[in-house]
């Protein structure tokens, strides 16, 4: 049974109570919990993370690209806040290590201030996805099952 890696990254610990209108009232728990029913409906185990750290991130892309390689990681669906729209370090590991990796937003960010209006990581995502709320990470698993 292969493995899908679901990366948070800044401030995502803060959800639940930072701009609910903006990013709803379901708490980093919730979505954990959203993660494990979609990753059991499609046949994988949830590995779920969260930093505020760039480095840890990147070590953690690290890590994937060689479970996936190993055969044992379905891909890996990162939210990686505002490191979407700062990161060369986060797009320089995707694309290093090869992996399977959907870029995932909560909020539309094209409906948002001009800065999150560019991303470093869509270039080496296979798929992004933005604006579906916290139901993107269920879509986002179903989508990474879909690149099997």
């Amino acid at each position: 049974m292969k493995t899908a890696l679901i990366l948070n990254g800044p401030n995502l610990n803060l959800l639940g109570t930072r701009e609910p209108a903006v990013y709803g009232i379901q708490t980093l728990a919730d979505v954990q919990a959203l993660c494990q029913t979609a990753c059991a409906a499609q046949g994988f185990v949830l590995d779920f993370r969260q930093s505020n750290s760039e480095g840890t991130l990147v070590d953690w892309i690290h890590e994937a690209g060689r479970l996936q390689a190993a055969g044992q990681l379905a891909g890996v669906v990162l939210n990686a806040g505002a490191y979407t729209h700062t990161s060369v370090a986060l797009h320089d590991a995707i694309k290093g290590t090869g992996i399977s990796l959907i870029e995932l937003h909560i909020s539309n960010v094209h409906a948002r201030e001009a800065f999150r209006h560019h991303s470093f990581i869509s270039p080496a995502a296979k798929a992004v996805m933005a604006g579906f709320g916290v139901q993107g990470y269920a879509l986002a698993i179903a989508g990474l099952a879909g690149l099997q």
